[in-house]
């Protein structure tokens, strides 16, 4: 009986239904793609992508602004922290030409007695304001005439030992004694003053009329402070082994012999 109840139960579980699995799904949809911009990708006009080795800094001094306006278009809280692969800003954003006019508001009354309050919608006018009428008797008041070009001086006195050569050398250097007064080439503005420049060592920036910038590098010491304002042939600095001086007009760098006047 035994073995009839063996041969019954291996009946039953041959004549049992297979437990079915699920198909395996497969996913054909085609993969997600990254866009990765490439490494030598030019920036939009106004921006800069921020490379190795740069700082707000270097990056201010070579587009021929202060670090504050790169910092403010930027909302930097740091101007010490930026990274390489980081677009900045180093334009001031276009501004708007004109304002529009606020809509004008219409106050009425239904006919039931309650106040009716609408916005009329109109059409973008530019505000101008009409020309003054200035009487005929009043005498005509002369243009001013525009200021001529700026006048530089030597900072420091002694021997070029290193000329003008655009890229490599945006400057000249000038040997002479060590500790010796450096004095501001022309009056302005100094807009920076430290070492956050790598290769210029203590430094200063000085800002000046008609869109020039002097740089005075490799200082012993440095005497003035930023936001200062100096005056031409006003001592500024203490030599090292030498001065490497440059004039900028705007974010371009010159030949200082060229402005500067002959020894």
């Amino acid at each position: 009986m035994k073995a009839i109840a063996i041969v019954l139960l291996a009946l039953l579980a041959a004549c049992a239904p297979a437990q079915r699995r699920p198909a395996p799904v497969e996913d054909r949809r085609p993969p997600e793609r990254i866009f990765v911009p490439p490494a030598d990708a030019a920036a939009p006009e106004g921006f800069y992508v921020v490379k190795k080795g740069d700082t707000l800094y270097s990056i201010a001094l070579e587009h021929g602004h202060d670090y504050r306006e790169l910092a403010q278009w930027n909302s930097l809280d740091d101007p010490t922290r930026i990274n390489a692969g980081q677009m900045l800003r180093v334009a001031p954003s276009p501004q708007p030409q004109a304002q529009l006019k606020e809509p004008a508001i219409v106050v009425g009354q239904s006919r039931a007695g309650s106040r009716i309050e609408s916005r009329a919608i109109a059409s973008p006018v530019l505000e101008s304001k009409p020309a003054p009428v200035l009487p005929s008797s009043l005498p005509r008041e002369e243009p001013k005439l525009e200021a001529g070009p700026l006048q530089f001086t030597w900072p420091v006195k002694g021997k070029v030992v290193a000329g003008f050569a655009e890229p490599r050398q945006k400057g000249i250097d000038i040997a002479g004694k060590t500790g010796e007064a450096v004095t501001a080439s022309a009056g302005g503005r100094v807009t920076y003053v430290g070492s956050g420049i790598p290769g210029l060592g203590k430094l200063i920036v000085i800002k000046h009329d008609q869109g020039f910038i002097t740089v005075y590098a490799h200082n012993r010491d440095i005497l003035v402070k930023e936001q200062q304002t100096v005056s031409r042939g006003q001592k500024i600095a203490e030599l090292g082994e030498k001065l490497h001086f440059q004039i900028r007009k705007g974010a371009a760098a010159v030949d200082p012999l060229l402005y500067l006047p002959r020894s």
